[in-house]
């Protein structure tokens, strides 16, 4: 039988094996980030460091990013893939912000997820780490994926995921536990073939251990 590890274990063993774990997406400000989160969907965050650096030196503010034409946003970001629906994306939440807040990204949950575009899983990334706020936990592929494992959460959708970590993680760690868990996901426990024999947290998984029905372990 499965069995949920404690909180704080986690916690500790996490920060322990990733003292140093953060957003892996390159970024210098609020807008930086809102850009580079749109384009990290179905992508890898070191494809999105690839494509950014050349936007990023073209439009430095909301309105130039509004102002370019959906061909040529979606020229410059292609190798991201989905590029359409990102280049339309950006427009539309950039639009957004220049006529609506002044050129500034807004700083709340509910300014943000009212952006054409985001939604709000991208407004934790931007309020964990443009602006310093527990408002939420990012639950991207790898904290949905891991939370199921460890036992934290039987849940699927990443709206009921994030309640069950926003009950279980204190609230002044909900965005270090996601790039936490994000690195695990991308360092050990993969989606196929985990390295558990190496795994930080091996005496704290319920999976580990477990007999199969051929009596061997998982």
């Amino acid at each position: 039988m499965s069995r949920t590890p404690p909180i704080s274990g986690l916690i500790a063993a996490l920060g322990r094996a990733y003292p140093d774990a953060h957003c892996e997406l390159d970024f210098s400000n609020p807008l930086e980030l809102l850009i580079a989160t749109i384009l990290s969907a179905q992508c890898t965050d070191k494809r999105v460091n690839m494509v950014t650096p050349a936007l990023f030196a073209r439009c430095k503010a909301a309105r130039d990013y509004a102002r370019l034409s959906q061909s040529s946003l979606e020229a410059m970001i292609r190798s991201a893939g989905f590029y359409r629906n990102k280049a339309a994306a950006i427009r539309a939440a950039c639009r957004d912000i220049a006529e609506k807040h002044g050129g500034r990204v807004p700083e709340t949950m509910d300014a943000l997820t009212a952006l054409h575009g985001v939604g709000r899983k991208t407004a934790n990334v931007i309020l964990g780490n443009a602006f310093g706020r527990n408002d939420g936990v990012v639950v991207d592929t790898h904290v949905s994926r891991l939370s199921r494992r460890l036992g934290l959460t039987k849940q699927k959708t990443p709206e009921k995921i994030e309640t069950d970590l926003m009950t279980l993680v204190p609230r002044g760690q909900w965005a270090m536990f996601s790039h936490w868990l994000i690195w695990h996901g991308r360092r050990r426990c993969y989606a196929r073939g985990p390295d558990c024999e190496h795994c930080e947290l091996a005496k704290l998984c319920p999976k580990i251990g477990m007999p199969t029905r051929s009596g061997g372990a998982v």
